[in-house]
């Protein structure tokens, strides 16, 4: 594909996604070193069959190109790239064809009329990351779970097939995302891997791993989808390449009380999470099970949030701006009453930590965004044996749920 950034031209093409693994890269970007869009089009026509050959070549391979290597296999040194710059316009001259010659009388009686040139600039390409950042990132409309969750879909893509232009994404790369994403371990992104795309995919498949399900699939293409309905309105694409696929509905996961066997199993259980201590452990399952506010919500709890209003104590669940949170819908926002029993565990006490302006203590260390993922991650680490002897889920958006 030939771009001009700046003012020189440059080539770039994909890598197919079962070749990156092998040449270390998701696209070959290469300058032109030319201003003539006539020198560049040969310039680009040369690489491309070069990169064919490397590609053909790649795919006998059974290791991995060095640096050194995949340089050397798109060098090239054909007599198009070697010509001067000022030749580029002697060439354009010697493709036009010559024009007939005027005889002396018609000079004098034909009146040549140019047209000015037109100053108005061709558009610039609108690339992927681009797009999310001028209609997503920046769109004061967009909520933060949105913006983050569109954030991390097209990085997803990006990752799998690089930065492209909007209008080079058609159905064609839609179905392949869509397919891609099926074969990922569900495991993706919840620790840390050096292996690329193609690699996860291997590795579910040889090991026998859950993949993505319906509805994690579902979402992700959604959120594109939700993008490129701007990108029509504004005419900026022709159509939808997001819209139209068809997911296969999963069944709704069951979910019951506990049983009192089941409590009793879950209280006298030892903690041995070094993530999050075990007072705060059992104070976020008392507080779930006295209130049924989710994870994230109890996690982000801060003393101002703990207010009596006309004598009772109560939970107020309010987006913070200054932390970027806020409920999952409209109605999250809410106040709740506290049950005696938490009062008599002391939880009114909690105002009085100087840990930090959060209620519940023990999460500061947390390095990321969301404390309630802290604990989530703590209570699979220490209970694994647990979580399955209940068959239960301690998610963030969520609380502990048995099911079925």
């Amino acid at each position: 594909m030939l771009r001009l950034i700046g003012s020189h031209y440059h080539f770039r093409r994909a890598v197919p996604v079962v070749l990156q693994a092998c040449l270390g890269k998701t696209e070959i970007s290469l300058s032109l070193q030319t201003e003539s869009k006539f020198l560049a089009r040969q310039r680009a026509a040369a690489l491309y069959a070069r990169t064919g050959e490397v590609f053909h070549k790649a795919r006998t391979m059974q290791g991995r190109f060095s640096s050194k290597e995949l340089t050397s296999l798109l060098t090239f040194q054909s007599p198009v790239t070697l010509e001067p710059e000022k030749n580029a316009q002697e060439e354009e001259v010697i493709s036009i064809p010559k024009r007939k010659a005027i005889k002396p009388r018609e000079k004098l009686t034909r009146k040549v009329v140019r047209k000015p040139r037109s100053t108005k600039k061709k558009p610039s390409v609108l690339m992927l990351s681009y797009a999310l950042e001028q209609f997503v990132l920046s769109n004061p409309m967009a909520s933060t779970d949105t913006r983050d969750a569109t954030k991390r879909t097209v990085a997803l893509y990006i990752r799998a097939f690089g930065d492209a232009s909007i209008s080079d994404i058609g159905g064609s790369q839609a179905g392949a995302f869509r397919d891609l994403l099926f074969a990922l371990p569900a495991t993706l992104g919840k620790g840390k891997s050096n292996l690329t795309l193609q690699q996860e995919t291997q590795r579910a498949k040889s090991d026998g791993l859950p993949t993505l399900s319906n509805k994690s699939v579902k979402n992700h293409i959604l959120r594109l989808s939700a993008l490129w309905n701007q990108l029509v309105q504004r005419e900026l694409v022709a159509k939808n390449p997001w819209a139209g696929w068809h997911f296969e509905s999963a069944p709704k996961t069951v979910r019951r009380s506990w049983t009192p066997q089941e409590l009793a199993l879950l209280a006298s259980a030892s903690w041995h999470s070094s993530l999050v201590p075990e007072p705060t452990f059992r104070l976020v399952t008392l507080i779930a099970a006295y209130t049924g506010m989710r994870l994230g919500e109890i996690c982000t709890l801060r003393k101002e949030d703990l207010q009596t209003i006309e004598g009772v104590p109560c939970f107020m669940v309010r987006p913070h701006a200054e932390g970027g949170w806020s409920p999952k819908t409209e109605a999250g926002t809410r106040v709740i009453p506290l049950h005696s029993k938490l009062i008599e565990a002391g939880v009114l006490t909690l105002k009085d930590n100087t840990e930090s302006d959060y209620l519940i203590p023990g999460l500061n260390g947390s390095k990321q965004k969301d404390r309630g993922a802290t604990l989530s991650r703590a209570f699979h680490n220490s209970r694994p044996v647990l979580a399955y002897r209940l068959k239960l889920r301690f998610i963030p958006s969520g609380i502990l749920f048995p099911h079925n």
